[in-house]
């Protein structure tokens, strides 16, 4: 979704690359790359020309210092990095601060009331469900008010979603929106439920009736919050469209939709600016459980191409079953051990993760070099487990048995349905995986943002190695160390290469060595 902006930011940064100040020149420059960057995202001009102008104001009054941090831990810096949290702080200013949590107080005779609105398929229903079961697994009793009389099997849509989510739906016979709201308020009240979401169709702004309709759901109602669900891939319409809204009904935020999807972004940087409404739900997947709070700090992290840590913990958190077991995973594979199994059991984790396009984005890693084109297919993890089902359980814990046996590579092909070269893949993809949660352990080590994901919390242990020899702290060989044998030095912080020359082994003098030996025994023997 933020590919245009992240690109834009980041040539913008690289001009300031190996500059020791920030100056009118240079500062133009980079700016020039911000402000097409922003219209081309779709951000309203407006918006981007204030937003440039504080970047400016803010740049040119700093005093650029060549180093951070005190000692041993201070790190060189230049004018690239300091232009980089200035616009990350402008940037979560532009986007909005505070509290974002939902007005939710109810009592006995009045329950909380949410009225849904916002244009024609803008994601109404489904962000209605969404942010039912979100407000079920906080411990509270939503109830559904299917009031879209106007769109085609709206209602059904409405009643299937409650049933997955197991969450009450009001429905009526009537054509009159305005009284099913007011009924379903009533019926919540008997029925003891302490939130109200009204779902009610979309309209544009221009229709006077249906807007009138609006106003008489509002005054019948009273809704502790009116959210405006706006679609992100409408662009610089989600101002216009924001603004109109607003001036009719007073919103009290706004929830955006569709963050996953191949949307410039300009939406979430212009609503807040335009309008003062803050942004208080993102959207970002089709999934009924992919509903999260709006953090400026994190949408701005990653649009700057530093990624989403905490979003990253949140997401790991939710997927992970039995996160001692992910500890003691990660403990293995740091140790040299990961094996199919536990290769297995990550890959299901990031399937629950959600998208691996979304998932990437929100790794720290590509502040200076852009995510893969395109998106990332997630059907290589559904070829990935039909191949690892198709391995026998001494297979999965034990790789090395397919590297020296082609006929166990051919079983598990042709049980999987799959050539020889998706195995080999995957094989692959193994030794890259070790290398990658090489790289985490390192970084937890350091004491960083990594050392707080879930899984990888133990591995902060390893600081207490550091003044060790570093031929004590390599990784075993990638098939699995013997006990008792070392295992060959590495530089500290870098993981073992998985395809490394493998020496070269005269077996005919080998095999005549063995002979000798065995010769010698005999003799011994008599």
């Amino acid at each position: 979704m933020l590919e245009v902006l992240t690109q834009g930011f980041r040539v913008a940064r690289q001009r300031l690359r190996g500059e020791t100040e920030i100056t009118d020149a240079n500062i133009e420059v980079a700016l020039r790359d911000l402000r097409r960057a922003l219209l081309e995202g779709d951000v309203a001009l407006e918006v981007a020309k204030r937003f440039l102008a504080r970047v400016k104001e803010e740049a040119l009054g700093q005093v650029v210092r060549l180093k951070a941090g005190k000692g041993s831990d201070a790190v060189r810096v230049t004018a690239g990095d300091h232009f980089t949290r200035i616009c990350q702080e402008q940037l979560t200013a532009l986007m909005g601060t505070g509290d974002t949590a939902l007005a939710l107080t109810a009592s006995s005779r009045k329950p909380a009331v949410l009225l849904l609105v916002g244009l024609q398929g803008s994601g109404k229903t489904t962000t209605a469900a969404k942010l039912a079961r979100n407000l079920k697994e906080q411990g509270r009793k939503p109830l559904l008010v299917a009031a879209d009389v106007y769109r085609p099997a709206a209602i059904d849509q409405l009643v299937v979603l409650g049933e997955r989510i197991g969450v009450p739906v009001y429905r009526d016979a009537d054509q009159d929106a305005v009284k099913i709201c007011k009924a379903g308020v009533a019926a919540a009240i008997q029925q003891g439920r302490d939130v109200v979401i009204l779902d009610t169709a979309g309209r544009l702004v221009v229709d006077e009736p249906l807007m009138r309709e609006l106003d008489k759901i509002a005054n019948a109602t009273r809704p502790s919050e009116t959210l405006l669900v706006c679609d992100a891939m409408i662009g610089q319409e989600a101002v216009t469209t924001a603004t109109a809204f607003h001036a009719r009904l007073t919103l009290t935020g706004a929830v955006l939709t569709k963050l996953d999807g191949d949307a410039r972004g300009g939406a979430a940087l212009s609503i807040r600016e335009a309008t003062g409404v803050p942004i208080k739900l993102a959207g970002m997947g089709e999934g009924l459980d992919r509903l999260e709070p709006f953090r400026a700090d994190a949408l701005a992290s990653r649009i700057l191409g530093m990624g989403d840590v905490d979003g990253l913990m949140a997401d790991f958190s939710r997927a992970v079953d039995d996160e001692q077991q992910a500890e003691e995973a990660a403990k293995k594979a740091l140790a040299g051990e990961l094996n199919f199994e536990i290769f297995l059991d990550q890959l299901q984790t990031l399937s629950r993760m959600g998208s691996l396009s979304d998932l990437v984005a929100k790794l720290p890693f590509f502040a200076d070099s852009p995510l893969p084109a395109g998106p990332i297919d997630d059907t290589e993890l559904k070829r990935a487990k039909v191949l690892i089902h198709s391995m026998t359980p001494a297979e999965r814990r034990k790789p090395s048995l397919l590297e020296r046996s082609p006929s166990r590579r051919k079983r598990i092909c042709q049980g999987a349905g799959l050539s020889a070269k998706a195995l080999k893949e995957l094989m692959k993809k193994l030794e890259m995986m070790r290398q990658m949660m090489a790289l985490m352990g390192t970084q937890a080590a350091g004491g960083g943002l990594m050392a707080k994901v879930p899984g990888l919390r133990r591995l902060s242990q390893v600081n207490s190695m550091r003044t060790l020899d570093p031929s004590a702290l390599a990784a075993p060989p990638l098939g699995g160390g013997r006990a008792g044998r070392p295992a060959p030095a590495l530089p500290l912080g870098l993981p073992a290469a998985p395809n490394g020359p493998r020496p070269k082994i005269d077996r005919t003098k080998q095999k005549a060595k063995r002979k000798a030996q065995r010769q010698a025994r005999k003799r011994g023997k008599r």
